[in-house]
């Protein structure tokens, strides 16, 4: 598992400094937003873990900020822990309301604040909502948007897969096999921002395998777009050699060494046009079959 990445909503230089200073040193990857817009663009480009949120800001509140988080289905799942000089019983209600996770008052003990973010990010985890590589929602949230989906209009759903990436990890090592995901999921998420609409749901359901759940009219286009992108820049996930002869050697299963094309990614789309879907199982295992077969179409034109 890659580091936890930790967002800092802070407009005090002290408190923000500090706080960077202190998780970075408990091995997290933190960052650190001075203003609620800028806080809400830095997460739109890469998901953080849990975002620790000071209410009083220059620009926005913390409350709108949250609320915004909330309502956006990319950003609804991420754990907030409010950080504010206000104690009042009507101000930390107002924030539990809005889906706050948890609710500290300043001046704070930092090591009650650590024990808290610890505590959210794990019961984030325990649930099945995130995976706690990408970040992204994971097992239960991905079967709530689902079953949400099923029962409207103009859905189309993805899954997507990246060949070649258990070689790639056991020649490369899980280090960069989690570098390679985390890729993937911003890739994804500026695929999405660009070409979809931010009611879009991304999920990882685990190693090599994500999901888009995006617009019947949108996900041609996203397809095509993430197959040339991830085309590109994947490549620089190798080593110059590797590169250069397009491909790399990795062991088979009963241990020979084989020559292992470079990652590419296979995506299978289903629409409620294709066919009628009684059940979300109905759904993964049509637009799994649509992967395979675009899988073996990649490996034919190769």
């Amino acid at each position: 598992m890659g580091k936890e990445r930790l967002l800092i909503v802070e407009d005090d230089a002290d408190i923000s400094n500090m706080l960077k200073i202190y998780f970075t040193g408990l091995g997290f990857d933190v960052d650190v937003a001075w203003r609620g817009a800028d806080a809400l663009e830095k997460t739109r480009q890469v998901l953080p873990h849990l975002i620790v949120l000071d209410i009083m800001l220059p620009d926005i509140d913390g409350y709108e900020v949250c609320r915004t988080l909330r309502t956006n289905t990319r950003t609804s799942h991420i754990p907030v822990i409010f950080l504010t000089q206000k104690g009042e019983r009507s101000d930390r209600l107002q924030g539990l309301e809005l889906g706050a996770d948890d609710y500290i008052t300043k001046p704070f003990d930092i090591e009650e604040l650590k024990l808290r973010v610890q505590g959210a990010i794990r019961r984030s985890e325990r649930e099945s909502l995130t995976d706690p590589c990408s970040g992204l929602p994971a097992g239960q949230l991905i079967e709530e948007q689902l079953r949400r989906t099923i029962r409207a209009d103009g859905w189309a759903y993805m899954d997507i897969r990246i060949n070649y990436f258990d070689q790639f990890k056991e020649v490369y090592g899980f280090i960069a096999g989690d570098d390679l995901l985390r890729f993937t999921a911003m890739l994804i998420g500026e695929v999405v921002d660009e070409l979809g609409s931010p009611g879009d749901f991304i999920g990882h359901t685990g190693g090599d395998n994500f999901i888009i759940v995006t617009s019947e009219n949108s996900a041609a286009n996203i397809r095509r777009r993430l197959m040339e992108r991830f085309g590109e820049k994947a490549q620089t996930h190798y080593n110059f050699m590797d590169r250069q002869q397009g491909y790399i050697m990795a062991a088979t299963p009963d241990g020979r060494m084989e020559n292992t094309p470079l990652m590419k990614l296979a995506i299978g789309v289903v629409t409620p046009k294709m066919q009628p879907f009684a059940d979300i199982r109905e759904i993964t295992e049509a637009a799994a079959e649509m992967r395979r077969q675009d899988t073996a179409g990649n490996v034919s034109k190769g």
